[in-house]
């Protein structure tokens, strides 16, 4: 595990001195943006150990490296908290602006993970660095961990409990922001040509996510909130967010026409609240339980303001789609592996 830095400096700092500029120089920038996990070191309070399930193929030093916990973790008496990025960004550029230094304002010990290739590759491999992140979080503390998850994040979790049943008992609440949970048509004319691997898997009627619909949508005793925005134009169609068995949540059907956007699922301060709501009290998130006003007030996650947002948002989205243009291609989705294919 790698100590936090300050809060979000990297990313804002950075976005303070360039601000808006072409796609091509705002790439290399953000490339600089997180130091790289072989140059940091970190405590270790204790590895992941064996998780009932199918042998990990990632090694356990890599997948160490990966996540990144706060110096003398753990502090809080609270359930500890991963953040899982998504698709084209890093865990600096999805979370430490917003939900990371916000949770910790709130007693929570944060955890990220950088998945590999900036999550773009084969997603089978990358939800083994959340099986690892989850069993090492739930060792060090002995607690049940929350997850809190933007987009193929959600995909991430959902694979590592489908087929590693030995998390089950580790984490207590998945809150999913905007998860393409059944695939989205959005990317799909990107694969009209070889493409991404994780883009393949994203697609509609995908091997990938037949095997991961194809049983229980919300295994073990864990409680599932499904967050998203009728106003996504990454998740298409945005009902694709929804999942039997979770609690599943429009923003705006708690808040009418409120204009949340995907990225804007990190950063609303209702979707914040309902998070929170799942992450502090028993079972999914309840909008019954919003404070009178929640939606009339600031309009962002506490600690961000509307530059920040403005700043954020002319790096991330480059940044992604930078990162899906650059990544090794494939002219078909990767085989399933093995526990998933004899399973479907």
């Amino acid at each position: 595990m790698r100590p936090h830095g300050p809060r979000g400096d990297r990313l804002r700092d950075a976005l303070t001195a360039h601000g808006l500029l072409l796609v091509v120089l705002v790439t290399a920038i953000v490339f600089t943006l997180v130091t790289p996990a072989a140059a940091r070191t970190a405590p270790r309070p204790g590895g992941a150990g064996p998780v009932e399930g199918p042998p990990l193929g990632t090694p356990p030093d890599r997948a160490a490296a990966a996540l990144d916990c706060p110096a003398g973790f753990p502090r809080s008496q609270r359930e500890p908290v991963l953040l899982v990025h998504g698709t084209g960004v890093d865990a600096g550029l999805n979370w430490s602006w917003n939900y990371a230094p916000a949770l910790r304002d709130q007693g929570y010990d944060v955890c990220t993970v950088d998945l590999p290739g900036r999550s773009t590759g084969d997603i089978q491999e990358s939800s083994e660095y959340v099986v690892h992140a989850v069993a090492a979080l739930h060792n060090a503390t002995g607690r049940r961990a929350d997850v809190v998850a933007h987009s193929q994040g959600g995909l991430q979790i959902r694979w590592a409990l489908t087929w590693w049943p030995g998390l089950r008992d580790m984490v207590d609440d998945v809150v999913s922001l905007g998860t393409p949970e059944h695939g989205t048509a959005a990317g799909e004319p990107l694969c009209a040509l070889p493409c991404a691997a994780a883009a393949h898997q994203m697609r509609r009627g995908s091997a990938f996510l037949a095997a991961l619909n194809s049983g229980d949508r919300t295994p073990g005793a864990v409680s599932y909130t499904s967050i998203y925005s009728r106003h996504d134009l990454v998740v298409v169609p945005y009902r694709t967010a929804a999942k039997d068995g979770a609690r599943n949540i429009a923003v705006q059907e708690v808040c009418g026409a409120r204009p949340v956007t995907h990225i804007g699922l990190v950063h609303d301060s209702v979707v914040f609240r309902l998070a929170v709501d799942a992450l502090s009290r028993p079972g999914p998130a309840d909008p019954r339980r919003l404070p009178a006003g929640a939606c009339l007030g600031h309009p962002h996650v506490p600690g961000v303001g509307a530059l920040d947002v403005v700043r954020a948002t002319a790096v991330v989205i480059p940044a992604a789609a930078a990162a899906l243009a650059t990544a090794p291609r494939t002219v078909q989705e990767p085989p399933l592996r093995p526990y998933a294919a004899r399973n479907r």
